[in-house]
């Protein structure tokens, strides 16, 4: 794990070693709880491993704490931040015809084969990045 990720994976194994040991929890009640090696609770109690969202579930789980405690210690959960508002075109393709001509292209998208999908990609890429002057 390099830097940034590495420090976060300590932070979590450290979350994971407190609230297992509050609830006075060894590793091994933690691998019969989730089917989780006890190796790996250690990896990830010691920052060597980043465990994936779904392992951190079942953590969670054979803990019965909510996820948000692997990140933050309170005891009420973070207030949520307020999302940031989208540009208009966020919105096209929705509904309406566009609506229509979105569908149209995921059934067609969907019998191709992935280096067509790519290829397409990669054109519609293109033909945004061009310049209005050079669109003619």
């Amino acid at each position: 794990m390099a830097g940034e990720a590495r420090r976060k994976g300590l932070m979590i194994g450290e979350r994971l070693k407190v609230l297992r040991k509050e609830r006075k929890m060894s590793q091994g009640d933690i691998q019969e709880r989730t089917g989780l090696q006890r190796c790996y609770v250690s990896r990830v109690e010691n920052g060597h491993t980043m465990p994936s969202i779904d392992t951190l579930r079942k953590m969670a789980g054979a803990l019965k704490v909510p996820m948000y405690r692997f990140f933050y210690e309170g005891t009420e959960p973070p207030r949520a931040l307020p999302l940031p508002k989208t540009a208009r075109t966020a919105d096209w393709g929705t509904s309406g015809k566009h609506g229509q001509y979105v569908r149209q292209m995921r059934t067609l998208l969907g019998k191709m084969d992935e280096s067509d999908r790519r290829f397409l990609l990669l054109v519609a890429y293109k033909v945004a990045r061009k310049k209005p002057s050079e669109a003619n």
